[in-house]
């Protein structure tokens, strides 16, 4: 290697490290406010702290800097370009400061989808994958019949044929404490229910991958040991595998964080319906889709710093990439 190549290594290296800490410090700023306004909303009773609908930051201030310095920019001229941006990041702050705690409870309930979805959907993978590729006939056709289906078809013919045309809504209604407290409405189950089966096939596709690249000969060995097959492969061969799927189920959690906001179409109250609505009714568009978009954002970093300390501690030294 080079001079100039390591140099540049070392510089790259420095600004990873650089960056994460500031990452890590913006993200535990963002989950913590997150937590500090559930508590506040659902923990608390109401009126104690601040009114539920009411946001933590006033918004005058931000609307007076930003009055003063569209006027000094507007006197200044073309030299005043720089205050009149500044005075639009600041007219931005005092529109998006309200609609704050509207977005709050939709990032709790979009965290909601996706966590239940990815982590029931896996429940579900495991078995499928498994019948894949060490399945008799039928339970591979049963398993490739079923995710080919699910992957064929679009997450949300998905959700629009569970909520409207199978009688799920009128059954979960039924069900005792749905839609109080913590516990999701009808939509956001039957919204639960679509990602858990439209995740299962796509992970189930991960793991199958991830299960196949492990040397057969592992569960050769393990029934020479005495174990029965189904033991050969609960205790040898998806500890190895699963390893190996962690970079795919990364990208399904990060994609399922996205997909949630297809659960809007059949009018659960996640984070882009949130900002919809708030949008529809003070015709702020662009103010709130970007601070949709920035709440997003948070949550796929989130993500991807969390699956990335999963990677490393799961990581075997000397087999495979580690950190």
């Amino acid at each position: 290697m080079s001079t100039e190549d390591q140099t540049l290594g070392d510089q790259m290296r420095t600004t990873v490290d650089v960056d994460r800490p500031v990452a890590l410090v913006g993200l535990a700023l963002f989950w913590g406010w997150l937590a500090v306004r559930l508590a506040n909303d659902y923990l608390l009773p109401a009126g104690v702290a601040v009114p539920q609908d009411r946001s933590f930051f006033p918004a005058a201030p931000f609307e007076s800097a930003a009055d003063s310095l569209s006027s000094a920019a507007a006197s200044a001229g073309v030299v005043g370009a720089p205050l009149d941006v500044a005075a639009g990041l600041l007219s931005f702050v005092a529109g998006a400061i309200p609609s704050l705690p509207a977005l709050a409870r939709g990032a709790w309930l979009t965290v909601i989808l996706t966590v239940a979805g990815i982590t029931l959907g896996f429940l579900l993978a495991v078995p499928l994958s498994v019948a894949r590729v060490y399945g008799g006939r039928l339970l591979r056709w049963l398993s490739l019949s079923y995710t080919e289906l699910v992957r064929g078809t679009p997450l949300l013919a998905q959700l629009f044929v569970l909520y409207f045309g199978l009688p799920l809504t009128g059954i979960l209604r039924e069900l005792p404490g749905v839609g109080t407290g913590f516990v999701p409405g009808t939509a956001a189950l039957v919204a639960i229910l679509g990602f858990t089966l439209n995740s299962a096939a796509y992970q189930a596709e991960y793991i199958r991958s991830a299960l196949e690249s492990v040397d057969a000969g592992q569960l050769t060995a393990a029934r020479s040991l005495g174990l029965t097959k189904l033991e050969g492969i609960r205790f040898v061969v998806l500890p190895q595998g699963l390893r190996y799927a962690i970079p795919s189920w990364s990208n399904e959690f990060v994609y399922l964080i996205k997909y949630s906001s297809l659960a809007a179409f059949i009018t659960v109250r996640e984070l882009f319906f949130q900002a919809e609505s708030i949008a529809n009714d003070t015709f702020r568009y662009t103010e709130l889709y970007v601070l949709a978009a920035l709440f997003y954002l948070a949550l796929v970093v989130s993500a991807s710093v969390l699956m990335g300390v999963v990677e490393e501690r799961t990581a075997i030294p000397g087999l495979g990439g580690t950190r």
